[in-house]
């Protein structure tokens, strides 16, 4: 049964939000517990391999194909695989290995509004107006006091995870925007899948070029804990998850889902490690969201007047 099927009622959607909120919220405390046992790009590579065979099994039984054929389907394997899954996931698993998972999660956030400035930059149909660009503004203003980078000392640690970090965010917003003008019937969850074992191969090879090593792994309840999280509940489970709400609430509205991560991060990092975010990171978040709110103003307000007409 296609997940999709179960999304039928808003009580539904609204759930299938929250879970899907939860599960990528906690993952980036769940990157912060196992980089204690793991090199960080092996770490991501072993995730992803895994996560994609599954993935993969999931869209051979229940989508109308599985194999990608053409030039476009190909390509949009790739530009996924590269971007979305080993650029993003590696340098972001880089960053946290200097910041907390919760701090990393707000600087993620800013992710909607580099794909609204990508878009307009790249796209023909998109462009930005005065208030867009003022939106931009505020989110790498928020990026800024998040890394605090006079406080900190510009060559602190802090600094360089923040960078890394913000350099991921701009690496899964491009590679959303290059996906779009490719014209594909590849099923969402058969791309995913073959991107996550693409971008697991990019990982595992930078790993290798890094000196990273199996044996430099420590195996215990935690990291072990870790991996399966990752690879099961927020890879599979989350994937799929999104897969099922895009189709029921289209990209747009399931871009909020990023403002409700950092919120279970922070918590997630408190309950479990003992972290508590600082008031820079939470200024940060807000006018990130204030940036996000005057990007997709027209969208947000043409979909609550549509409810409320329907109500």
């Amino acid at each position: 049964m296609k997940l999709g099927k179960l999304l039928s009622t808003p009580e539904a959607i609204v759930a299938a939000f929250l879970l899907l909120a939860t599960l990528w919220g906690t993952s980036f405390v769940a990157i912060e517990a196992g980089l204690g046992y793991f090199p960080p790009l092996l770490f991501a590579g072993v995730r992803f391999i895994i996560a994609g065979a599954v993935v993969l099994g999931y869209a051979a039984v229940t989508a109308d194909r599985w194999l990608p054929r053409g030039r476009d389907e190909w390509l949009g394997v790739v530009i996924v695989g590269t971007f979305v899954i080993a650029a993003y996931h590696g340098l972001l698993y880089l960053g946290e290995i200097r910041i907390s998972g919760a701090v990393a999660a707000v600087v993620v956030s800013l992710t909607p509004v580099l794909t609204a400035v990508f878009a307009a930059a790249l796209l023909p149909t998109e462009r930005l107006g005065p208030v867009e660009i003022g939106g931009f503004a505020l989110g790498v203003v928020g990026v800024t006091v998040v890394a605090d980078p006079t406080g900190a000392g510009l060559d602190s640690a802090a600094v360089v995870g923040v960078a890394l970090a913000f350099a991921a965010t701009v690496a899964f917003s491009l590679g959303a925007v290059l996906l779009r003008p490719l014209r594909t019937g590849l099923p969402i969850a058969a791309l995913q899948g073959w991107a996550m074992v693409v971008g697991a191969g990019q990982l595992l090879v930078a790993a290798v070029a890094l000196g990273e090593s199996p044996a430099a792994i420590v195996w215990n309840q935690t990291s072990i804990a870790s991996l399966a999280y990752l690879t099961l509940l927020s890879g599979v489970v989350a994937f799929l998850l999104y897969f099922a709400l895009l189709d029921a609430v289209g990209p747009s509205q399931l871009h909020l889902v990023g403002y409700a991560e950092p919120v279970v991060a922070a918590v997630g990092s408190w309950a479990i490690l003992g972290h508590l975010v600082d008031a820079e990171a939470l200024i940060g978040f807000v006018a990130i969201l204030a940036g996000f709110l005057a990007l997709e103003r027209r969208e947000i307000v043409d979909y609550v007047g549509s409810d409320r007409l329907s109500g």
